[in-house]
């Protein structure tokens, strides 16, 4: 069954992105492919089932594919489609924000 998208282009794009955790993980994957554990680590405070959740939506919505390896223990890697990967542009503008958004509050209190 296939989702119906919103009209509105930016309420499209918040469906991909509208969760804290999405956001971070595409950002940890920009870098390149990562197990969970890594994720799970440069997350900090989520916890297993949180990230376990997120990695299924992402990967249903055709952001990021999962490999599994049959090995003892289990080896699982994740890693951006194209469509994931088209997200940077995005997050780009998100860093040069909050950056700014810093910098000025920064600036504020310092007076």
């Amino acid at each position: 069954m296939k989702k119906e998208l919103p009209a509105c282009p930016v309420e499209t794009t918040l469906m991909f992105i509208s969760s804290r955790w999405s956001v971070l993980i595409l950002r940890d994957l920009m870098e390149g492919v990562k197990r969970f554990g890594e994720l799970k680590k440069s997350l900090g405070n989520i916890s297993q089932k949180v990230l376990t959740a997120n990695l299924r939506a992402m990967e249903e919505n055709g952001l990021l594919t999962r490999k599994v390896y049959a090995q003892v223990p289990p080896k699982v890697e994740y890693t951006l489609t194209d469509m994931g990967l088209s997200l940077k542009p995005v997050l780009d503008i998100m860093m040069e924000w909050g950056t700014q958004y810093k910098k000025m509050t920064q600036k504020d209190r310092a007076l």
